[in-house]
């Protein structure tokens, strides 16, 4: 298999790369996305496995099945028409990156023989020098095509827009695409610019087909609404590998969002296949895509494989994550308290309304700064990455609910701006944006037909005696919220230009331990209608 790194608007192929095929040609996409570092099981709330429940078999993903799963399905296509990719976010989400940064990632990335790797969002949340390193210890390619990278000194030359990949005598164009609100969810840093997806994936895509590559693949970390959007929009893209959503596609799992392959009609009237494998290395996504002679789909044909207990975890991958985790273990085990029942920390919810998740943090937020004044607490439902399960509840369980070292911090708005605050968190409910507001000292509610910035009505405050009135606008308030999310992270910009910010409070891990010791180490989630969307 060859390959050729490609910048976003020019094209050099090299020698070789002449002639047409003569038949209809085949690929087999195997693709992950949104793994975000989860290189133990999960449960079937995505919360972390103990050994005990991974033995009864209750158990998903882990790098050691996933590799697996991959060596197996690879060796079922005996053509060997197969390409291997992952759509973005690999970094965060367990204490393995937290401990190890990107090298666990190109690591285990390496040994299963990635082909192409997207760039998400999470690859800049240590700015562009964790993703630096990722890039130079990775055996593969990582792509990224509309952001510019050439006034930033780590990552300046380092990566490229497009790659083509010769398969099975064929010639495969794959365009890397981001979305474009990591400057807001992410730290890219000042000298890290993103432009808008659709006019550089025209561009790229034009130039790919100009080069004589008429087999072209978008990989994308945009999300499931914008990867149609994209479809429906540019004649020349055939496929999209997309994530960032998370959004499981399917054609027999329950809860689906969309059947696998979702088929868009693109410009010409040509369908154009969108697929998407769920997160956390629970699913393979596999499409076998069919090219006539003159580079259109005439097939698309698949379904995401659920990685469950019957897949036997590679061994070689057990014991290097024995190792990797025996530093770790001690800190994991912790015991700092007991939940009465699961405490819900899905995205699916915690993105669109009131979860109990999002009240245990707000809360414990709020309580800890509460007699230095502070009235109101936010909680962005994108800081929140997993649910807790019935019983003990360890260190581990909240770093893996909370695993981007975020430290408490405070910052004084106006009634107005808290408003304008709620207004961003509801902006973007319909794609699963991680800015959705769950709070505490606070009570609103919102309407999903009205307008992106006119959605939210009814927010009361505490009064005297606990009573809840209205806001008052031209108030002052103190806000307690995470260190990201009051440097106007998530599009909260009210909050970064708010009065006596302080980012440099305790751990969140650390204020939520303390808070559930506060409760007698046994915690009850609740929802109480602090947050009520009006249908």
């Amino acid at each position: 298999m060859k390959s050729l790194l490609l910048g976003a608007t020019a094209l050099t192929l090299c020698a070789g790369f002449s002639g047409a095929a003569y038949a209809d040609f085949t690929l087999n996409i195997l693709h992950i996305n949104d793994f975000h570092s989860r290189f133990d099981p999960i449960t079937g709330t995505d919360s972390n496995c103990d050994a005990e429940t991974d033995a009864k078999g209750e158990c998903f993903g882990g790098i050691a099945r996933l590799k697996t799963i991959i060596d197996d399905t690879r060796a079922s296509h005996a053509d060997g028409n197969t390409l291997l990719l992952s759509a973005g976010d690999n970094f965060q989400g367990s204490l393995y990156y937290t401990t190890y940064k990107s090298k666990v990632v190109s690591d285990f990335f390496n040994q299963m023989g990635f082909d192409v790797v997207a760039t998400g969002n999470h690859e800049f949340d240590d700015g562009p020098e964790e993703f630096m390193k990722f890039i130079e210890t990775a055996e593969f390619p990582i792509i990224g095509g509309n952001f510019d990278v050439t006034r930033d000194e780590n990552l300046r030359g380092k990566i490229k827009g497009s790659i083509v990949i010769e398969v099975g005598g064929e010639k495969i164009g794959i365009i890397g695409a981001t979305t474009e609100d990591t400057p807001e969810i992410a730290s890219p840093g000042p000298n890290v610019e993103f432009t808008d997806v659709i006019q550089y994936v025209r561009g790229a895509s034009e130039a790919l087909d100009a080069a004589g590559v008429n087999k072209i693949i978008l990989l994308s970390h945009i999300g499931y609404t914008v990867d149609m959007d994209v479809a429906a929009a540019l004649p020349l893209v055939d496929v999209i590998v997309g994530g960032h959503s998370h959004t499981l596609l399917s054609n027999t799992a329950e809860g689906a969002a969309g059947p696998y392959p979702t088929m868009v009609t693109n410009p010409d009237g040509v369908e154009v296949p969108v697929v998407q494998a769920n997160q956390y290395g629970k699913y393979l996504g596999d499409i076998a895509i069919t090219w006539d002679d003159n580079g259109v789909v005439t097939k698309a044909e698949g379904e995401p494989f659920l990685i469950d207990a019957s897949v036997k975890g590679n061994e070689e991958f057990a014991g290097q994550l024995a190792e990797l985790a025996g530093p770790i273990q001690e800190a994991m085990g912790v015991v700092i308290g007991t939940t009465t029942e699961a405490i819900e920390g899905s995205r699916e919810v915690c993105r669109a309304m009131e979860c109990s998740m999002g009240n245990l943090l707000a809360d414990a937020i709020l309580d800890r700064v509460a007699d230095q004044g502070a009235t109101i607490a936010f909680q962005n439902g994108g800081g929140i990455r997993a649910s807790i399960d019935a019983g003990e509840i360890t260190k581990g369980d909240v770093i893996t609910v909370l695993p981007f070292s975020n430290t408490l911090a405070t910052v004084e708005i106006s009634g107005a701006d808290v408003i304008e605050a709620l207004e961003n968190g509801v902006s973007d409910v319909e794609n699963g944006a991680g800015r959705f507001a769950q709070v505490a000292g606070l009570k609103y509610s919102f309407n999903l037909s009205q307008p992106a910035g006119s959605r939210v009505s009814d927010v009361l405050v505490k009064g005297e005696g606990d009573a809840w009135v209205p806001i008052d606008e031209a108030a002052n308030y103190i806000i307690v919220t995470n260190n990201y999310v009051r440097g106007g992270g998530d599009g909260y910009g009210t909050f970064a230009e708010g009065d006596n910010p302080y980012d440099f409070g305790p751990p969140l891990e650390e204020v939520v331990a303390d808070y559930i010791a506060k409760q007698g180490g046994t915690y009850t989630p609740y929802t109480d209608g602090r947050i009520t969307e009006i249908k």
